[in-house]
């Protein structure tokens, strides 16, 4: 099976007598002491009275030492903090660079804490304290301990977000009040297009325009040629949204005509990224309206997160109702749900979920170093040389995988990722379904986790090879089978951050009222861990069972959102807002009407 799972201080006035410490400028007597900040007076004239010339130079000079004196001051101020300025970031630099940098074994200096990947090493040590560990499992139907009452806001703080469309604008739906047409390309993977879906409808709600349905293109990174009707059902995104936003599947003949059947010949408006709403209504909407039509492409953040109740309930019915998978991907999804379910018997048909992100692509882009010595790195450096063509080599680009590391950001290994989950008191029973593409040398990764976790399933070994074989070639497809199953999981892990997690969490606390059942790992805490090669196996389990009581005390955060105030992805964090959905017409939202269409049985535990 492994085979195929793939400040500036300013200079004090002493008031003394001497001109130089006062910092007088070189027009001053010199050698003469006064207590006056101006030059010394001209020669006596035979006048008692002086002449108004007398007294404008007089003035004149006063001000001149004035500001020459400030102007002293404020130099010396000037270059005190440029100083500092340039000092401090160099002395930081090389502090990085002779810690955790390439010269660090020249100069002697010992590497930083978790800087280097040994977690093979370790679970090679630790193995027999894990395969003997006797102490009681955790059960997956208690994972989830509610200490405390979530605390959600109100059920609908927007329910007026509905009437504002059913009273203030009841013409929406007629083609001849609505302002144009918008067109969008949505770009990435599976969840960035989701994301532009989302934001599309938004935007067409916003501007009172008929959105055609969007396009996907074609990602270099990808290479999946799917289109919108072949990963969602295009009736069911239609008919959900109507009374909201009015959509057709192509422009209109005339309009077609006037750019020659070819909609790239429509000039494409570049929108800057987290754009505003003050900015769609005051920049796009006159373009809308003299034009007839727009296109935007990219489109997948090209909306502020900040936009106004009934807009922001666009985006939580297109997430949560509009977008359905389509049918073949629906009937697949719904036979490997259940078989990971006939196949966790052992754990009361409950499994756990872990989207990996150890795919060859990701290994190389993420620019770590693991345990695979110069063949791992001349497999990289090909790789991202291929992919990227130059990018990793500008001179602007210093790459220092040590420091990446102690950051957090290297994509966790499969051993890592068994030996977080052991020691959190997962046993051999529990039934795994692995998220992912093609991972990196899986015969080698893979091995210690399935030693560790033997129930371990992906999608190639739930599905049969007919089965898979319409999918074959296709990512965004294959990730909406991995983004079904693993939403059904008792327990979903994150490894690397990234739209699918988010917006995976994202759903998970739609469904289950707040609560993300998400196991989240503190990386940088977890790679110190793992370079330990002192740590005991009860130690190592102490520190995974306080980092699963965080993880899970985060799951149950709801941010507070203030009107006109949201800075966090409603898609990561769907509530308060998106609840109004759950509770409008009396009922509660079924994921026959949202993203999949599953019965209810598989709902995890709350």
């Amino acid at each position: 099976m492994a085979a195929h799972i793939v400040t500036s201080m300013k200079p004090k006035n002493n008031n003394n007598n001497n001109s130089g410490s006062n910092g007088y400028s070189s027009e001053s007597s010199s050698g003469t002491n006064s207590n006056s900040p101006s030059p010394p007076l001209s020669p006596p004239q035979p006048r008692l009275t002086p002449t108004l010339s007398q007294c404008r130079r007089r003035l004149r000079s006063k001000s001149h030492s004035f500001v020459r004196r400030e102007n002293l001051g404020s130099g010396l101020n000037l270059r005190r903090n440029l100083r500092y300025l340039l000092v401090l970031p160099l002395l930081y630099v090389s502090g990085l660079f002779m810690c955790v940098g390439p010269f660090s074994g020249l100069l002697g200096y010992a590497s930083v804490p978790g800087s280097v990947y040994r977690s093979h090493d370790n679970f090679q040590r630790l193995w027999d304290d894990i395969r003997f560990d006797n102490s009681s499992a955790l059960q997956l139907s208690s994972v989830w301990k509610y200490k405390r009452r979530l605390k959600v806001q109100k059920p609908c703080p927007n329910s007026t977000a509905r009437s504002h469309f059913s009273m203030y604008r009841p013409s929406i739906m007629e083609s001849t009040g609505s302002s144009g047409y918008l067109i969008v390309d949505a770009n990435g993977g599976l969840n960035q297009q989701r994301s532009a879906i989302c934001n599309a409808v938004a935007v067409a709600g916003l501007l009172n325009a008929i959105l055609v349905i969007p396009q996907f293109e074609l990602n270099s990174v990808w290479r999946d040629p799917s289109q919108f009707g072949d990963i969602y059902d295009v009736d069911h995104f239609v008919d959900n949204l109507k009374g909201y936003v009015n959509m057709v599947k192509e422009l209109p003949e005339a309009l077609m005509e006037r750019y020659d059947h070819n909609i790239s010949n429509i000039p494409n408006l570049h929108v800057q990224a987290w754009a505003p709403v003050k900015y769609y209504l005051g920049v796009v909407h006159p373009i809308l309206r003299d034009q007839g039509v727009i296109r935007i492409a990219p489109f997948a953040n090209r909306l502020a997160m900040n936009v106004p109740p009934h807009i922001q309930l666009l985006r939580c019915m297109a997430n949560y109702k509009a977008l359905k998978f389509s049918l073949p991907i629906l009937t697949l999804a719904d036979k490997l749900v259940n078989r990971m379910i006939e196949r966790s018997s052992r754990t009361g048909g409950k499994y756990v979920s872990v989207h990996l992100r150890f795919e060859q692509d990701m290994v190389a882009f993420s620019c770590c170093v693991y345990d695979g010595g110069e063949t791992e790195k001349f497999e990289m450096d090909s790789f991202r040389e291929k992919g990227w063509k130059g990018k990793f080599k500008r001179k602007d680009r210093v790459i220092v995988p040590a420091l990446n590391r102690v950051e957090g950001k290297c994509p966790l290994t499969p051993v890592e990722v068994g030996l977080m989950l052991r020691g959190m008191g997962f046993d051999n029973n529990t039934s795994i379904y692995l998220a992912s593409g093609k991972i990196y040398h899986a015969e080698t990764h893979l091995a210690p986790l399935l030693k560790m976790f033997p129930l371990l399933y992906t999608k190639e070994s739930l599905a049969t090879p007919d089965e898979l074989a319409p999918f074959e070639g296709y990512s965004s497809r294959l990730a909406a089978l991995d983004y079904t199953v693993s939403l059904f999981s008792e327990v979903f892990v994150t490894t690397q951050g990234g739209n699918f997690p988010h917006f995976l969490m994202g759903h998970r606390r739609f469904l289950f009222g707040g609560h993300a059942k998400t196991i989240k790992p503190d990386k940088r805490k977890l790679v110190v861990l793992l370079q330990d090669m002192g740590i005991s196996w009860k130690a190592f389990k102490d520190e995974m069972e306080v980092m699963l009581l965080e993880s899970d005390r985060k799951g149950m955060m709801v941010p507070r959102v203030k009107k006109f105030n949201r800075k966090t992805s409603i898609y990561t964090y769907p509530l308060p807002e998106c609840a109004c959905l759950q509770h409008s017409n009396n009922s509660t939202l079924k994921l026959t009407d949202g993203a999949n269409d599953l019965d209810s049985h598989h709902e995890p535990t709350r």
